[in-house]
């Protein structure tokens, strides 16, 4: 049993309100520079929708992610035999049409234009060329367009849908849509470092975070290839590669990283979770369908005697248990079984958990009076405006079961909550609701005040980083601490 630990995340689509805050507070302290102008560290989704880059999620294009192969996994991007021919240009990598070309304004025009009848305006000029361009394309231009048959309907999660259900699904009266917040997924098995010839990827094994060497990285782009949820980036004024870091240097002063401090709709959860590193290999050569269960299974239960001694014998300090032990992604993840990976199918093993929104159920209305198609406790979740298929596409490989015990026990807790708060609901009713949803009371207390008036210190535990531990390993920490940061004082220049 080789235990570590990994900092990780759970977002909780019933409560995201599309705002973007996430992404701005992202774009202001990373990604303002020369070259990054396209990356969004963090992006928000309109789902269903083609995402950013466009189809990140078609990997019959962009060949994103691991295989298996003969018994063997392999990396579906490149490999020993075929990472030659493709060193210096790989076929599968997104081009800037995928992305967008960033652009800014020539505000002068404003300022110094003439005297005249017409009002002047800025007109979009290039970032990368400083051409006046016209804007066909931006992070989130499908942004609300649910219904949009340029993009809702290429999304390519609709893939597992029927002709009928497709067009079901874009009638008028069952429009509908939500947001899909992302950020890198700090994968356990993650291909971006599996693929990086100059090994300048690498997993930080106090915390799990990727991060990218930038003295060491020499732009060949596999990292941009082989992640299936494209969010390794390339800049083009260095010529390295660049990701999110999940705000490491917030995480190591106790601070929550910025996306999720600025969260408005303080969807987002961070803690700790203990994993068997010695089982990845083997769970990622399952099914499809096997995933989910195999990816919890490696999450270890951070209470029991011998998974804290061995824990410790691996260099885990105490407090990092005990972060496992506070954390609430262990629990949406792993005791109230809510919180599930996005296309876990891809065998990333992505730390980035999402509870499924709550989507509402076909209704009709008939002389003045609506009255919903759904029947019994529980409304028919394959009745909701978004088919069960395509969430399960999304977030559990296709085994809508696992989406609809998510989707119930939500249903139960809300009922059972408004038993207690309004009374308009028979609390027996409500009972029986929770049984049927396999959970307690106790449990649907605990989902409510962690979902609905948790605090900031109950959504973020984040243990102290104790990096003078891990850095007297190399040399002196008190000699260290005179030139701590990013390891390297200079900008990264090109080349070698």
């Amino acid at each position: 049993m080789n235990i570590r630990s990994q900092i990780s995340m759970v977002f909780h689509l019933d409560k995201c309100i599309g705002c973007h805050t996430c992404s701005v507070a992202c774009k202001n302290i990373w990604t303002d520079r020369k070259g990054t102008e396209y990356m969004w560290w963090n992006n928000v989704e309109t789902k269903p929708g083609t995402g950013f880059p466009t189809k990140w999620e078609d990997q019959t294009k962009y060949r994103g992610g691991w295989e298996v192969r003969n018994g063997s996994l392999r990396l579906k991007s490149t490999g020993k035999a075929r990472i030659i021919p493709n060193i210096f240009h790989n076929p599968h990598m997104p081009t800037m049409d995928d992305y967008y070309e960033p652009w800014t304004y020539d505000y002068q025009n404003l300022f110094n234009a003439p005297p005249g009848d017409d009002q002047p305006t800025a007109m979009p000029k290039s970032m990368v060329t400083g051409e006046y361009i016209d804007i066909e394309a931006g992070p989130n231009w499908d942004d609300d367009l649910s219904g949009s048959p340029l993009y809702a309907e290429n999304d390519p999660n609709l893939n597992v849908l029927s002709e009928e259900q497709k067009q079901q699904l874009f009638a008028i009266e069952r429009l509908v849509m939500f947001y899909f917040p992302r950020i890198c997924n700090h994968c356990l098995n993650p291909a971006c470092v599996a693929s990086c010839p100059s090994g300048a990827l690498y997993k930080r094994g106090e915390d799990g975070i990727v991060l990218i060497d930038q003295e060491r990285c020499r732009g060949w782009r596999s990292c941009v290839a082989a992640c299936p949820y494209k969010k390794t980036y390339y800049n083009w004024t260095t010529g390295k590669s660049e990701k999110c870091i999940l705000c490491f240097p917030r995480v190591e002063t106790g601070q929550a990283p910025a996306c999720f401090h600025s969260c408005v709709g303080r969807i987002r959860y961070l803690g700790v979770l203990l994993y068997d590193a010695d089982k990845i290999e083997e769970m990622a050569k399952l099914s499809d369908k096997e995933l989910v269960n195999a990816q919890r299974e490696m999450i270890l239960n951070p209470f029991d005697p011998e998974v804290i001694a061995k824990a410790k014998e691996n260099g885990i300090h105490e407090h990092t248990i005990q972060a496992a032990q506070e954390s609430p992604v262990y629990k949406f993840v792993k005791e109230w079984k809510m919180a599930l990976p996005p296309h876990i199918e891809y065998r990333t093993f992505p730390m980035l958990f999402y509870v499924p929104p709550m989507l509402p159920v076909i209704s009709t209305m008939k002389d003045g009076m609506r009255k919903s198609m759904a029947e019994g406790i529980f409304p028919d979740f394959d009745q909701a405006r978004a088919p069960i298929e395509f969430l399960s596409s999304l977030f559990s490989a296709g085994d809508g079961e696992k989406t609809r015990y998510v989707l119930k026990k939500q249903m139960a807790v809300r009922t059972y909550r408004r038993a207690v708060t309004v009374g308009d609901i028979d609390m027996k009713v409500a009972e029986k609701m929770l049984q049927a949803a396999d959970c307690t009371i106790e449990e649907a207390e605990a989902i409510y005040n962690l979902t609905s008036i948790a605090t900031l210190e109950d959504r973020f535990v984040i243990p102290p980083a104790h990096r003078e531990e891990a850095i007297e390993m190399m040399e002196d920490p008190l000699e260290y601490k005179q030139h701590a940061g990013f390891g390297f004082k200079e900008r990264p220049a090109r080349g070698l």
